[in-house]
């Protein structure tokens, strides 16, 4: 038996499913989860001593490879003076005014600690500023957790088979209502249903919780003027492209300003980080300034502020990576899909920037329901073998991969040598 077999069954005595969180578990893959004991580059390591290519890269924050040593410092040194205070620190407001300095469209922003509480929060804005109820989010698409979000929420509930999740009261998900990614008809039909009661739209730029899926050229932009027609705001759920697709995210890759936004993972550089942020007339409705309460005991926790500013400062100073990165990607992501018809195999490959998936389908993956066609068992097999020859993916077909500046052509080519292998079995 592995050590990771033996910790795995130690875990699930006291760890719901053995895991703190759902995907981890490899549910849908079959087998045991892989124990990591370190990472370094591209690369991590498991506590059976194998070597793994990463591109989960802790599903986004490291888009500068693990434990990079700028970041790693800029954690030694914060702890050195205490690990949190409680009260307001200078590194908050140099995290906020670097994070504005970035992203245009976001002139205020409030920390948080996760990814699900900024989007709870940017809801509630939007609700308060608005003074309306209902917001409209999109099949598949992953917004937390939080009760009124997980509504064919995609990824984690995809995996494991569960529509949407028990526990949460009928009237949570009243105000949601759900659209079609892609599909601008469908999102006018709800406010044609609901005239003067939407407060936002909310959507995931890119979705990648359903694996990923790019909008449509005009997608994005009929979102903002229908919100524009209605007097909603629109709400980008950027806790994955925010910091990654471009140094101002999603809205600097496709130029599509929202009123709010949402961050987190690259923000904290690997530290439990998130945050919400948008133009100055918006944010004024949170508290203390406004009647719109939200507060966090850790918020703007003093390490995790240093991680993610040091990560964020060299991004800021180096914005020829994300050309590099992207153009890396770009090549890489051609390259499976040039695999696949080398194979005969007629699965679609999706991908921009450094996001990117393999459905195992033959349909154009453009939404959810064409996302569902994926012959998951297929996908089992693929990731199982990966595993097996030294490349860590997602363990799930609704998942996302991810690059990092810190993976060589080296490490690029001989992952497509394993993939080729795979395909020609």
């Amino acid at each position: 038996m592995s050590k990771s077999e033996q910790l795995f069954a130690e875990a699930k005595k006291y760890i719901p499913g053995g895991v703190n969180s759902p995907v981890r578990a490899f549910g849908s893959i079959g087998g045991v989860p892989r124990f990591i004991k370190s990472a370094d580059g591209a690369y991590i390591y498991d506590v059976d001593g194998n070597e793994y290519i990463d591109y989960v890269c802790s599903w986004g924050p490291m888009i500068l490879g693990h434990n990079r040593q700028e970041v790693r410092q800029a954690v030694v040194e914060a702890s050195k003076n205490g690990l949190s205070f409680g009260a307001v620190t200078e590194v908050e407001t140099e995290m906020a005014k670097l994070i504005t300095e970035m992203i245009p469209s976001v002139e205020m922003v409030r920390m948080v600690n996760s990814g699900t509480e900024a989007v709870m929060s940017a809801v509630r804005v939007a609700r308060g500023f608005t003074g309306r109820n209902k917001i409209i989010k999109f099949n598949g698409c992953y917004h937390g957790h939080s009760d009124g979000l997980l509504v064919k929420a995609g990824s984690g509930v995809m995996t494991a088979g569960v529509p949407d999740s028990s526990g949460v009261p009928e009237g949570y998900t009243q105000y949601t209502l759900t659209a079609d990614y892609n599909n601008l008809d469908s999102v006018r039909a709800l406010y044609e249903s609901n005239p003067g009661e939407i407060a936002a739209i909310i959507v995931e730029p890119v979705a990648a919780n359903m694996g990923v899926v790019v909008p449509e050229k005009g997608f994005l932009e009929g979102l903002r003027e229908i919100c524009d027609q209605n007097g909603s705001l629109l709400i980008f759920d950027e806790v994955i492209t925010g910091f990654r697709l471009s140094e101002a995210g999603a809205q600097g890759y496709f130029g599509v300003q929202a009123d709010l936004a949402t961050y987190g993972k690259i923000i904290g550089a690997g530290m439990p980080v998130g945050a919400y942020g948008g133009r100055r007339e918006v944010m004024s409705v949170v508290s203390p300034l406004g009647s719109v309460y939200q507060a966090g005991t850790l918020s703007g926790n003093p390490v995790a502020m240093s991680a993610g500013l040091a990560q964020l400062e060299m991004l800021h100073a180096n914005p020829q990576w994300y050309e590099k990165l992207n153009e890396k990607s770009e090549k890489f992501f051609k390259a499976i899909g040039d695999i696949l018809s080398e194979c005969g195999k007629p699965y679609s490959i999706n991908h921009t920037g450094s996001l990117g998936s393999i459905f195992f389908t033959d349909r154009e993956v453009k939404n959810y329901a064409d996302a569902k066609t994926s012959d998951t068992s297929a996908f089992a097999s693929y990731c199982n073998y990966m595993l097996d020859h030294g490349i860590y993916c997602a363990p799930s077909q609704f998942e996302a991969m991810f690059i990092s500046m810190a993976h060589t052509d080296g490490e690029l080519n001989h992952t497509l040598e394993v993939i080729r292998d795979y395909f020609k079995r």
